[in-house]
């Protein structure tokens, strides 16, 4: 069995999925300028997902005024989420980009008391996938190279990543560890406050390994560039940059790390704003021009929202409380 875990085919992207008939011509918020919190700082795959959503919206011409951005780094979004439940919770045009990290920190308690029902989930918009990243220089070729090093010595190698013990960037690099023969226990690691620091850090050669996701790291991967990716936790190879990229499994390793990435609104929003984002998304999710959007902010196909998305974010809190149990993160 694959460590890690898998989205379900019936939740990918079909051709020809039909857009909302009823969608309204514009969002129900009047002359505010439509927002999207990125729950970090710059630079990571929260910022990647609301540039998607900035950019989609322009170029169909779904809103009067530009989508802005605002970043409020915290706990891998539990500041952003716990803003939006205390104190702007009927914002109609605000969004919070969450991912795959953001529903592994609810289903472990790392929201405080939060969950899954103190906010509406919008849309997810597309999937990510882990990378294991090192420098160029690196000594390592390839994922089993870097575990026979772990092996011999797990105290010369770090991992380095945006978030804390317990974090999906954590688990990867738990279950690369594993992997290798290193009780998650005895591993190094760095937490970084997203992506953005924790690919620096890589780069100025603090830590060893940047346990990231594809869309953070598409763009840095030029042929001459510092760094080198040795595997992608992913089913089968990833198209565009990555293309030439092992998956861990080709290697012999059964790790598979796939990460949604979506919004929600605040829990008071109303009803009316609520299935206007929606069905914009829905409008958005169907034509070949948000795939085209999509592709180059790093992410892959996965479009969901309703009771479709609801049952998807049920089951992947499920996943994650048991993972989380295995690895003794329940708080």
């Amino acid at each position: 069995m694959a460590a890690g875990l898998a989205v379900p085919p019936a939740a990918m992207a079909q051709p020809g999925r039909p857009a909302s008939a009823a969608a309204p011509a514009t969002l129900p918020v009047g002359d505010l300028a439509p927002e999207c919190i990125a729950p970090a700082k710059p630079g990571g795959g929260f910022d990647q997902s609301c540039k998607l959503a900035q950019a989609a919206f322009q170029q169909a011409g779904l809103t009067r005024t530009p989508m802005r951005i605002s970043y409020m780094p915290g706990g891998v979004g539990a500041i952003a989420f716990d803003q939006i439940v205390t104190r702007r919770p009927a914002e109609p045009q605000t969004l919070v980009a969450f991912s795959g990290g953001s529903l592994l920190n609810l289903s472990q308690g790392r929201f405080g008391r939060r969950s899954i029902d103190d906010v509406r989930w919008v849309a997810a918009v597309g999937v990510d996938y882990g990378v294991v990243l090192v420098r160029r220089q690196a000594p390592w070729k390839s994922l089993p190279d870097l575990l026979v090093a772990l092996k011999a010595d797990p105290g010369r190698i770090s991992f380095g990543a945006g978030g804390t013990i317990g974090s999906q960037d954590w688990v990867k690099s738990a279950l690369v560890a594993g992997a290798g023969g290193v009780n998650h226990k005895a591993m190094r690691f760095v937490a970084f406050e997203g992506g953005g620091e924790a690919s620096a850090a890589l780069k100025d050669g603090h830590v060893q390994v940047y346990m990231g996701d594809a869309s953070e790291v598409f763009d840095k991967l030029a042929p001459n560039g510092p760094f080198r990716a040795l595997a992608v936790l992913a089913e089968r190879r990833l198209p565009g940059p990555l293309a030439g990229v092992p998956t861990a499994r080709e290697q012999g390793v059964d790790i598979v790390w796939p990460a949604v990435r979506g919004f929600y609104v605040g829990p008071k929003v109303s009803d009316a704003a609520f299935a206007a984002w929606t069905a914009r998304f829905d409008r958005l999710m169907a034509t070949p021009a948000f795939d085209e959007i999509r592709a180059r902010h790093g992410l892959f196909p996965l479009a969901l929202t309703g009771p479709a998305l609801r049952a998807f974010i049920e089951r992947q809190n499920r996943e994650y409380a048991e993972l989380a149990a295995r690895f003794g993160l329940m708080r």
